[in-house]
């Protein structure tokens, strides 16, 4: 058989086959619609076991994805995550499936009022190239905290991850409870399209819009998990050393290809040089060399890597100053490593400034005073994070108060994303709804209202006919 043969075969019979497991869940779905917290927890403990259990050959697949990603990026960011995420559901999903009690108004007495927690179905999750083991396996365990089924498309730019977790996925379920499926776009745009229960996105702003519009055509719900230009501003009090330090981790990990990473930093006029002195020793410290060293990871693909270097040949056409973060010294030919580069006197004529960088570059914008700074971040679309450096309570407060961005950390960066108990989830443009945490729970089920009466009828005082001494009473009593 033609290599160009089997190529069109695939994709009809992965087309086939999303149909075919998507009307086995629903089927499955429907024979057991309310698994019971120990069902649920029996799932989350055998994915959590497994993830541990497999552990090296994930990081290693991921690796081969990248041509180059840390093991131990994979670790902290990918299945420590993972892990830790699954571990805090298991603790508590008895507690959110507990049905919560509601007021009842006494014109409607005796009677009960309560919402109960139902699942919601069949769940689609797309999941990125970027982080594929933790951006399917949240999603995924979330989805069975809340007693549903899942069918999860990954991105056809980390193939030997898509094979491991694959593998790892059919060891303990069956393709009716949980399934991953593969394809370029074609198959994307085919798995956007199918009536979800609900539907899980995390991507690109561009083709976010995309998705939404495919699953308005079913009113299918979403969850879009974007991204967007995140600032990290430095408030004139901030220390920089400590600044410099944490965004040039947040920047540098996975090399910077990170939804939440910063995008750019703000920073008062006469302090960036020392700023970007100190980042330097950061980024030193952290990575001595670059070519060689494992701790530091490749640019997913050629693709990537060319719209980062002609993004930074935009912002040198156009008068930036450009520092590559390189230690060593070393030539990169042959390679996908791609140094931190620092990018002074970006403006927004620059494409760095327009659109989302995701990759190792670090535009820096200078501001005169703090209102100027404050102004920049609320007159642009709202980011997926904000990252706020200062020790000053009243100053925070005031960024609190005056922007808007999915998710906030004060002196620190990326780290917001591992806290257990709180949501995460965009805005505007860097996405909609929310998971991790009870908020995920919440998302990925039916709170259903439940009122219930005995054989009492106290609404009985409302019917008619109307116009009588009682209804006159009752409108005293209710309408003021």
């Amino acid at each position: 058989m033609s290599a160009s043969l089997a190529s069109m075969i695939v994709p009809d019979q992965e087309m086939d086959r999303l149909n075919q497991v998507f009307d086995a869940q629903r089927f499955a779905y429907q024979a057991a619609p309310m698994p019971s917290a120990a069902e649920r927890i029996s799932h989350l403990r055998a994915l959590k076991s497994a993830i541990i259990q497999h552990q090296d050959a994930l990081a290693q697949a991921i690796s081969e994805d990248f041509s180059n990603r840390s093991h131990d990026e994979t670790r902290i960011a990918e299945i420590m995550t993972a892990v830790q995420s699954i571990g805090y559901m298991i603790k508590n999903i008895r507690r959110w499936m507990r049905p919560s009690r509601r007021h009842v108004n006494w014109l409607f007495a005796p009677a009960t009022n309560q919402v109960v927690y139902q699942p919601l179905g069949v769940i689609g999750i797309m999941v990125p190239w970027n982080y594929p083991l933790q951006l399917a396996v949240v999603p995924l365990a979330t989805a069975l905290a809340a007693g549903n089924r899942a069918m999860i498309k990954m991105s056809e730019f980390t193939p030997a991850t898509n094979r491991a977790l694959k593998a790892l996925l059919a060891e303990i379920f069956p393709e009716d409870q949980v399934a991953i499926i593969e394809g370029e776009a074609e198959l994307s745009a085919a798995f956007s399209a199918k009536p979800w229960n609900h539907l899980l996105f995390t991507g690109s702003t561009a083709v976010g819009k995309h998705v939404m519009a495919a699953a308005a055509k079913n009113l299918t719900p979403v969850t879009l998990e974007l991204g967007g230009k995140s600032p990290a501003m430095v408030a004139p009090d901030a220390n920089l050393a400590h600044a410099a330090e944490r965004i040039c981790f947040g920047k540098a990990l996975n090399a910077g290809q990170t939804c939440i990473a910063p995008d750019y930093v703000l920073i008062q006029e006469g302090r960036e040089k020392e700023f970007i002195a100190r980042l330097n020793q950061a980024f030193s410290e952290m990575y001595p060399s670059l070519r060689d060293n494992p701790d530091y990871t490749a640019v997913i693909n050629d693709r990537q890597y060319q719209r980062l270097v002609s993004w930074l040949e935009d912002a040198d056409s156009k008068g930036a100053r450009i520092t590559p973060l390189n230690p060593a010294d070393e030539h990169f030919a042959g390679t996908r490593k791609l140094p931190l580069h620092i990018v002074e006197g970006a403006t927004d004529e620059m494409t760095l400034l327009q659109e989302e960088i995701f990759g190792p570059i670090l535009p820096i914008v200078t501001y005169k005073t703090w209102d100027d700074a404050l102004a920049y971040v609320a007159q642009r679309e709202r980011p997926l994070a904000l990252y706020l450096f200062s020790y000053n309570r009243a100053l925070e407060q005031q960024v609190l108060d005056c922007t808007h961005a999915g998710g906030v950390a004060v002196n620190d960066t990326l780290m917001h994303i591992a806290q257990d108990d709180m949501p995460f989830g965009g805005i505007g443009p860097s996405g909609m709804g929310h998971y991790h945490g009870k908020e995920g729970f919440i998302t990925l089920s039916k709170a259903k209202p439940v009122h219930r009466k005995g054989r009492i009828n106290s609404g009985k005082a409302i019917y008619p006919p109307y116009n009588s001494k009682r209804h006159s009473l009752i409108y005293r009593l209710f309408i003021r």
